[in-house]
């Protein structure tokens, strides 16, 4: 049984803003620290944060969620690969998120990028999953 981590973080995120919280904590990692980086340079988050409590081993990553309106900018986050089905996409095949609206995220041997950035450096990846 494996456990998906990043699975766990999108639902961490999307309770939070089901709940209308200011901000999230999830366990640290490097790549959900990347993820929140691609969402706070998308504007889908107002700032990230890595709480650490004078150890290494219990590392936090806050997530500060943004409201406009009291209504959430991200309306759906979803998980597109999974480990029991990987997706994966060339660069001709990554379609955008409702008409450009919205981003999906790649993992890519360049690291983690969005769709948008992908295509400019001309590489494809796994589409972890997309947000708008």
């Amino acid at each position: 049984m494996s456990i998906d981590i990043l699975g766990n973080f999108l639902t961490i995120i999307r309770n939070g803003i089901a709940r209308s919280k200011s901000s999230v904590t999830a366990p640290y990692s490097s790549l959900k620290h990347e993820l929140a980086l691609i969402l706070l340079e998308e504007g889908f988050i107002t700032g990230v944060e890595v709480a650490h409590e004078n150890d290494v081993v219990n590392k936090q990553l806050k997530i500060f969620l943004k409201y406009v309106n009291n209504e959430s900018v991200i309306h759906e986050i979803t998980r597109v690969s999974k480990p029991s089905r990987r997706v994966y996409a060339g660069i001709g095949n990554i379609k955008p998120v409702i008409g450009g609206l919205g981003v999906s995220v790649l993992t890519t041997n360049k690291g983690l990028l969005t769709d948008k950035t992908a295509k400019k450096m001309r590489v494809g990846g796994e589409i972890i999953c997309t947000v708008w």
